[in-house]
């Protein structure tokens, strides 16, 4: 077994360099599809950390009366942290309002006279509310607004903030919808192209491959080189677009991390190399094996 094993790898081999321009016309079109494939990955990954990263930016306030006990406010931020959709609950008092208002505006010379001038406390105190997906704020606004609890708030800034969420919404299902879609459409042109360069390789050794049939050769060993060739295309395509996604990665870092302060993007890469590594020789690999397994199938009759 392992001697007619060795001779399937070694007669795949003699196939992919028998056939030099066009395996590396396929392996140019694997490739092109993988660095596809791995910008792809590396795009989807930022993307949903900086929409992650803005989403915990975005709260709903709840902005109590002056003059609401506050017995009646922390029940209702004990009410809220029950709730499923809630993942957290901080409440600012008026001192605390107060103190981070003055530390916000100390530069400003204006502000801090009017404070002086009405020598009191004007700030309400209030709830920041953080919801667990974007869709539950909606659920959280309709909450606060029943009648239990409206003798006490002023107002709930959700309005305010329902377009920047609705965008936000709109952004992350665009990013994954695309990015499926694109995936399909890339692995249908990788299997078409590998597909057809195992049928025209089926086609060129057609009378070897009917010399083998009369000698006895096994259905394994007729068709295993051609299975080999298709895992070839697939690991030398995704070695080479791993190389140049790294580099990319590396060169376009520093300018993306101006955008995105918050992120550095060859650091993350490093970090999960393994996962987009495995990803792509996994992809390319599955699409050689799967395409030459259908061609040879559909084409090398035995």
């Amino acid at each position: 077994m392992l001697t007619t094993l060795s001779r399937v790898i070694k007669y795949g081999l003699v196939g992919f360099w028998r056939n030099g321009w066009l395996s590396t016309a396929t392996i140019a079109i694997v490739f092109l599809v993988l660095v596809g494939l791995g910008g792809l990955l590396m795009f989807n990954s930022l993307a949903n950390i900086v929409l992650t990263d803005i989403q915990d930016k975005i709260d709903v306030s709840v902005y109590f009366k002056v003059d609401a006990p506050e017995d009646r406010m922390l029940e209702v931020q004990r009410s809220l942290e029950s709730l499923p959709e809630v993942k957290s609950v901080e409440y600012i008092s008026r001192d605390k309002a107060l103190e981070e208002f003055k530390e916000q505006h100390k530069d400003d010379s204006t502000v801090s006279q009017a404070l002086e001038a009405i020598d009191s406390n004007p700030l309400a105190a209030s709830l920041n509310i953080k919801a667990r997906e974007l869709r539950d704020y909606e659920a959280i606004a309709g909450y606060l607004e029943k009648d239990t609890y409206k003798e006490i708030t002023d107002k709930i800034s959700y309005t305010q903030n329902i377009g920047v969420i609705d965008r936000l919404k709109k952004i992350k299902g665009t990013v994954e919808q695309g990015g499926l879609l694109l995936v399909v459409f890339i692995s249908l042109i990788a299997a078409l192209i590998i597909f057809n360069t195992i049928r025209l390789a089926i086609y060129s050794n057609r009378d070897e491959l009917a010399v083998m049939r009369l000698v006895g050769a096994s259905n394994f060993f007729i068709r295993g080189p051609y299975m080999v060739e298709g895992i070839i295309y697939g690991i030398t395509g995704s070695i080479m677009s791993i190389i140049v996604v790294t580099i990319a990665v590396f060169y376009t870092a520093p300018y993306a991390s101006i955008f995105v302060p918050d992120i550095n993007g060859w650091t993350y890469y490093l970090s999960n190399f393994f996962s987009f590594m495995f990803a792509q020789v996994f992809f390319g690999v599955g699409l050689g094996v799967l395409s030459s397994y259908i061609a040879v199938r559909k084409y090398l009759k035995l």
